[in-house]
C-alpha cells in the first residue's frame, strides 16, 4: 500500500503570508493560489507536492491573520492534511471550515520524503518509513464530522445550522 509523502518544514511561526503571499490573494481561482503556495519558503513546493501528500510543520503554523486563502491554497495544491506541532487557532479553525484536515503532534521524527498516514479519528500519525507511531491531540468528533462532510458549509447543508 502506498502512503502519502511528507514535506517537512519545521519552521516555527510560519505565517499566512508565507503560506500564500498577500499579493496572490486577490483571486478566487484556486489553481492560481496553489501555484504560489509556500513559494517564499520553498519555490519548488507547488511543483513537487502531489495530490494526497502531507505537510509537516513546526509550532504556531498559520499565524498572522485570519486569511482563509492560506488553507485553501494548501488544499488546492493537493495537501491532504497538515501535521504541525501546534497551529495558530484561527488557521486551525479556517482549515476545518474549508475541509482541510489538520492535526497536532508535538513529538515526532518525520523527515521530508517519509511515507506517512494519519488517522484523525484516533489521533494517530504513522511514519511507515521509520515504522514509528506518534500520538496526536485528539480532534473533537464534531470537527471530524465537518471534515468528512468536506467543510463547514457542506456540514450545515447536511445537518442543519446547529454546530
Amino acid at each position: 500500500m502506498t502512503h502519502p509523502t511528507a514535506h517537512v518544514y519545521l519552521v516555527d511561526n510560519l505565517d499566512t503570508d508565507r503560506i500564500i503571499p498577500g499579493k496572490y490573494t486577490k483571486t478566487l481561482e484556486l489553481s492560481a493560489l496553489a501555484s504560489h503556495v509556500l513559494e517564499d519558503l520553498d519555490p519548488e513546493f507547488s511543483k513537487k507536492v502531489q495530490r494526497g501528500d502531507i505537510l509537516v510543520a513546526g509550532n504556531n503554523f498559520g499565524c498572522g491573520s485570519s486569511r482563509e486563502q492560506a488553507p485553501l491554497a494548501l488544499k488546492a495544491a493537493g495537501v491532504s492534511v497538515v501535521v504541525a506541532r501546534t497551529f495558530a487557532r484561527i488557521f486551525y479553525r479556517n482549515a476545518i471550515n474549508i475541509g482541510l484536515p489538520v492535526i497536532e503532534v508535538e513529538h515526532h521524527n518525520i523527515q521530508s520524503g517519509d511515507s506517512i498516514s494519519v488517522d484523525l479519528e484516533h489521533g494517530i500519525v504513522t511514519n511507515h518509513t521509520k515504522n514509528e507511531t506518534y500520538q496526536a491531540a485528539k480532534m473533537p468528533e464534531q470537527m471530524i464530522d465537518i471534515l468528512h462532510a468536506g467543510g463547514l458549509v457542506n456540514y450545515l447543508v447536511e445537518h442543519g445550522d446547529y454546530v
